[in-house]
Order: structure tokens, then C-alpha cells, then sequence
């Protein structure tokens, strides 16, 4: 099956997962590039994406796998959708088959921590012990209620650097699948553990998939 390697960037963030995925329907059917679709009742276009984004969340490596009705060459088939998206999402390649979604395991993603009134005193220091320490545990709701997630260890490694007198960055590399980090945890663990270093905004970046062993995973 076919894969495409996306991004989701500007105003795009704001699109929520579903919408996402009937605006690569409407853009599949604008390029002529017609989906094969699903066996049942309910019959539907052969399309998903892997591991959807947080909403108001960017990225360069978001992955559409999809099934036409007919082969095309991935060049055309990039080159057709681009013509056919939104500004902010914009197929970067098209691979023929792309590894198993199961062998995706982590993510690199950057958090931008926003303090309109400029960083904290000693907040680099405090939020690096904070995610040095040996557990780290968080509520976590799910279907069957709330339980508790220690998030050490999803937590490969972890940067953290001052960009500006009001922005400190967040570089992580952490698990994505059984088990899975959402790199917002990190802002509540911040808020919960370290209140007066909660910052305004959080920006939510993602920047790279890889395989257990740290392989690129798509190419």
C-alpha cells in the first residue's frame, strides 16, 4: 500500500484529525486519483494516517497510507495532491510500501515553553531535575476512567536550551506506541510538579519518526 510522508504546518495545526482526513478524501478526488474503499456494510475510502497530532500541534513527518484503484507513479501522485491541499499541508514524498505502522516506536518532538513575562529565574535547572528524576507520575483518563502514568520511562532523552529571553525549548525523544508519550505531558508535568514554572504557551513541534533502533522509519 502506498505512503505518503506529510506535514502539517500554520493555520493547518487548527485542523482536527477527522477533518484532516476528509480534506485528503476531497484533495484524493480533486486530483483524480480515485480511492479503492473498504468491504462491508459501511463501505470506506482506503485512507488513515498513523499516530494523529494534538490539535494546535505541527509537524514534518505526519504518514497517510491510502489504496488507489489504479497505480500511479509517486512523483505524480505527490505532485497531483499538492495541487489539490490547503496551504500548511503539503506532501513531501510518496513511497510504494512504506514498513509496518507496528515497527513505529519513537518520536522526536520540540516543545516551545512561551513565558509572556520572560523565563523564570533558575527554570532551565528546576525543569531538568524535574525530568531526571527516576519517576515521574501523572493522571491519565482513558476509557475506563483515570489511572497513573509514570512517564520516566517513555522518555528516551531529553535537551533543553534558552532560544530567547522568553522562550525555552524542549528537545524529546520518547516512545509512541505501547506505551505512548504525549509530549504535552511534559507541560503538566511541569504545571503540576512545578506550578511557578508553568509557562504561557506551549508550542508542540514534531520533527522525526523512528524505528526501536533509531532507523528513520519511512524511508
Amino acid at each position: 500500500m502506498p505512503r505518503a510522508l506529510f506535514e502539517k504546518v500554520g493555520s493547518a495545526r487548527f485542523i482536527s484529525h477527522l477533518d484532516l482526513m476528509r480534506l485528503f478524501q476531497r484533495a484524493f478526488k480533486r486530483a483524480g486519483l480515485p480511492l479503492t474503499h473498504t468491504q462491508g456494510f459501511n463501505p470506506r475510502p482506503s485512507v488513515s494516517i498513523a499516530l494523529p497530532l494534538s490539535l494546535g500541534a505541527e509537524s514534518h513527518c505526519e504518514l497517510l497510507d491510502f489504496d488507489l484503484e489504479s497505480p500511479v507513479a509517486p512523483e505524480e501522485i505527490r505532485d497531483r495532491l499538492n495541487a489539490a491541499l490547503i496551504d500548511g499541508i503539503r506532501v513531501r514524498e510518496v513511497y510504494d510500501n512504506g514498513a509496518k505502522i507496528k515497527y513505529l516506536a519513537l518520536l522526536q518532538s520540540r516543545l516551545t515553553l512561551e513565558y509572556d513575562g520572560g523565563i523564570p529565574a533558575g527554570a532551565e535547572s528546576a525543569i531538568g531535575q524535574l525530568f531526571a528524576q527516576e519517576a515521574l507520575v501523572l493522571e491519565k483518563k482513558n476509557r475506563n476512567g483515570v489511572t497513573q502514568q509514570d512517564i520516566i520511562p517513555m522518555i528516551r532523552n531529553l535537551e533543553i536550551s534558552r532560544i530567547s529571553e522568553g522562550e525555552l525549548r524542549l528537545d524529546v525523544l520518547h516512545c509512541c506506541q505501547n506505551p505512548s508519550l504525549n509530549p504535552m505531558q511534559l507541560g503538566a508535568a511541569i504545571e503540576k510538579y512545578l506550578p511557578e514554572l508553568a509557562p504561557d504557551y506551549i508550542r508542540v513541534f514534531r520533527k522525526e519518526i523512528y524505528t526501536e533502533d533509531k532507523t528513520v522509519f519511512f524511508r
